[in-house]
């Protein structure tokens, strides 16, 4: 009986993490490749399949189109297929463009014929198309929930701390940070979680008159509620809880502006810790894998469903970033080649892409293995 109760937690718990972890990841790659495959039909490119998921397909339909939808039983990605690819990273079929040579209806819909701009529109509309669902997530949660705004002003200063320091007392107002406006307290915190060990200048309110204190936010080390550390600057004062505390819901248009400002904010927050990993300034075990989506998912779907969808969406700016680094397989490799191709006049030979597209995919495959290894060591598996 015992042994039967654990075998159904033990199950129970598995599928708490799972579902969650599969709709988010399938709300992420659906729309991601989704981008491209409305971009290629709206460039004439012929499309054989859509899939999510790789591996053998556990269900398939073909369309009107001639296009297989298909979901594999590895829901880790997925891929859209041209007409006239070798791979699913779209790899040149050099015999199925000799074929079509010959048939001139054929060779237009195949997309390594078509122009520069029509193919880098095509591999660029996925991560596009990922920042567009982030936005609109954003954008839905501010006007459907709202947000918790604070005035930037000080409710405490506590002592021993750079705040403290500089000089900084309870009831100032902080009205510009190195000569950006600050218009909620939230937005002090983003500045200031990022610039740890930096300097920066505070344009206060103080009794109606404006003064100016340098301050250098000091390094903090903390630890998020799913084991990951993080290294962030702190002020040490205190806000938020004050007079002036609402929370705000938008209109259409104001929430579309306040949802790409989020997702600009997720995009130079990730571009920001990648920079300090590379410098050594932040520690690499931040990087994550499926297994660590998985728990978050299942963590914050305890929560509610709002909380997930927001999860997708900073997901989905994540996926769409990483997507754009210019690494061969990815889609700013493919973008890079362009980039070639465009300088050089003509596109790669196929024997330097094809190695390119090999480096790439060691390159990724090391990415997962360490992020997957990052997951192991967070779950305390060893």
């Amino acid at each position: 009986m015992v042994l039967a109760e654990m075998i159904g937690s033990g199950l129970w718990t598995f599928l708490s993490y799972l579902v969650p972890f599969l709709f988010v990841l399938t709300i992420v790659v659906f729309f991601h490749e989704l981008g491209h495959f409305l971009t290629a039909r709206a460039c004439g490119v012929k499309v054989d399949s859509f899939a999510v998921g790789f591996g053998r397909a556990i269900a398939s339909w073909v369309d009107r189109h001639g296009t297989e939808w298909r979901i594999g039983w590895l829901p880790l990605g997925g891929y859209v297929s041209f007409r006239g690819d070798k791979s699913v990273a779209s790899t040149p079929d050099e015999a199925v463009l000799e074929a079509a040579a010959h048939d001139p209806a054929e060779a237009s819909q195949l997309f390594h014929n078509k122009p520069l701009a029509q193919r880098a529109a095509v591999v660029a509309a996925g991560p596009i198309a990922n920042f567009i669902v982030a936005i609109l997530i954003f954008a839905a949660t501010f006007m459907i929930v709202g947000r918790h705004v604070a005035p930037p002003i000080a409710d405490t200063v506590q002592p021993d701390t750079p705040a403290a320091a500089a000089g900084m007392q309870p009831g100032d107002e902080i009205k510009t940070v190195d000569g950006h406006a600050i218009e909620t307290f939230a937005d002090l915190q983003r500045i200031v979680s990022g610039s740890a060990g930096q300097p920066l200048t505070l344009g206060i309110l103080r009794d109606g008159r404006l003064i100016t204190l340098q301050v250098t936010p000091a390094a903090r080390e903390i630890e998020d509620r799913f084991g990951g550390k993080h290294t962030i600057g702190i002020l040490g004062i205190t806000g938020g809880a004050g007079e002036g505390a609402r929370v705000e819901r938008y209109g259409p248009v104001m929430a579309l502006w306040k949802g790409a400002e989020q997702t600009w904010f997720v995009i130079t927050s990730t571009l920001s810790y990648v920079g300090q990993v590379i410098v050594g300034t932040q520690s690499a075990d931040q990087l994550g894998g499926p297994l660590r989506i998985a728990q978050m998912s299942g963590e914050i779907a305890g929560i509610g469903l709002l909380p997930l969808i927001n999860l997708a969406a900073v997901l989905s700016v994540s996926i769409g970033l990483i997507n754009l680094f210019p690494i061969p397989i990815l889609d700013g490799g493919h973008l890079l080649y362009y980039a070639i191709e465009a300088v050089r006049g003509r596109p790669l030979s196929p024997r330097a892409q094809d190695l390119g597209f090999r480096v790439g995919m060691v390159l990724v495959l090391m990415l997962m293995l360490f992020a997957t290894w990052n997951d192991l060591i967070h779950f305390e598996l060893f």
